[in-house]
């Protein structure tokens, strides 16, 4: 059994439709996508249409990130919890929830939030950022007493997560955390489109490995298409896809 999990596509359909052919050339047997699909992206809409596509197509389970509930969720008044806290991050939520169909948004809000899967005798459970909170982060090079904390009374062998865009993975006792990354915003040295690959040959067992995949892509067109989306900021949020200098634009 081999299973490519991937995340954070923010509406990057270049990233994307390369990491897909790149998954075709792996034999892979099924394929979990850890949330947020659209937002801060060039494509926001096709993005959507590219992956119901996909899920007609393959053995395909998607779960929902913390900017997909934003753009179900976020009503734009001062109090809202959804609405995030960066100006530029909140003109590219305003301007999805302006161009997203009302069927793509009920796809966004019939994804489930956390999904744990059995297969063969591994417990596996998918989740955006953490199995508390799907806007919590578990980044490289963490305290490993914090991650103890973040996974504490989880019962699975393996963890996977997106949300920070960088890939990491720890090995806790019996149970691996891995955070696969990002196929369309990558905080990464290189602007390469990253998610990560299980690899379970005996379903009798429990011994597993994984690897990461980065998969290049034209970034720089990506760029040129989100900076010409209009909403203010999206050109600072297109740098990100070339060089990611920090989490947030500023």
């Amino acid at each position: 059994m081999r299973i490519a999990v991937l995340s954070d596509i923010h509406g990057n359909l270049d990233a994307l439709q390369e990491v897909v052919k790149d998954i075709d050339s792996q034999n892979i047997d099924k394929v979990f996508i850890c949330g947020d699909l659209a937002m801060a992206g060039p494509e926001p809409v096709e993005t959507i249409d590219f992956i119901i596509d996909l899920s007609k197509k393959w053995n395909l389970t998607i779960i929902q990130g913390n900017t997909d509930e934003m753009i179900i969720k976020s009503t734009g008044s001062p109090d809202d919890k959804y609405t995030p806290p960066n100006e530029i991050m909140a003109n590219s939520l305003k301007y999805a929830q302006k161009v997203l169909r009302p069927d793509q948004k009920e796809f966004l809000y019939e994804l489930p939030e956390t999904l744990k899967e059995t297969i063969g005798n591994l417990e596996i459970l998918f989740v955006h950022g953490s199995p508390r909170r799907n806007n919590e982060d578990i980044f490289p090079n963490m305290d490993i007493e914090k991650v103890k904390e973040i996974i504490n009374g989880v019962d699975a062998n393996a963890i996977f997560c997106g949300h920070t865009h960088m890939p990491a993975s720890y090995h806790i006792g019996k149970q691996e955390i891995i955070n696969v990354g990002s196929v369309g915003r990558p905080f990464t040295e290189l602007p390469k489109a990253c998610y990560a690959i299980l690899d379970y040959p005996d379903l009798s067992g429990t011994k597993y490995s994984f690897n990461y995949r980065l998969v290049d892509y034209d970034y720089e067109a990506s760029a040129k298409k989100l900076a010409q989306q209009p909403f203010t900021g999206s050109d600072k949020l297109a740098q990100m896809l070339i060089k990611a200098t920090s989490r947030y634009p500023e």
